[in-house]
């Protein structure tokens, strides 16, 4: 059984930063692409982050320059770098597997709470 479990968020002030891990179990993390999803209250959830199983990156427009995807195989685990928080970063952070390389997500994390403080 597929599980995938986030950690690092937290309250921090704007212009702070945090690392974000999911740890993966269950399945062979190396062979698929992971992403990382946000959700504010009250908007739709959002792709922040995408990492191929070769290591290429994708980013959200809103997020480019400030954050950081990436993955370390041999400990079947995922992280966010998120740098120059704002506000409008507060949201709920998911991990996700996507089963096929084209954007069918799967699995999905609990998620971990960030929120950034004016």
């Amino acid at each position: 059984q597929v599980q995938l479990v986030e950690s690092g968020g937290g309250l921090v002030q704007a212009g702070g930063s945090l690392r974000l891990s999911c740890a993966a179990s269950g399945s062979i993390f190396e062979i698929h692409a992971m992403g990382w999803y946000r959700q504010a209250p009250g908007k739709e959830r959002e792709l922040v982050a995408v990492i191929s199983s070769g290591g290429d990156t994708y980013y959200a427009d809103s997020v480019k320059g400030r954050f950081t995807i990436s993955r370390d195989n041999a400990k079947s685990t995922l992280y966010l770098q998120i740098n120059s928080l704002k506000p409008e970063d507060t949201a709920l952070y998911y991990c996700a597997r996507d089963l096929t390389g084209w954007g069918e997500y799967d699995y999905w994390g609990q998620g971990t709470q960030v929120t950034v403080s004016s």
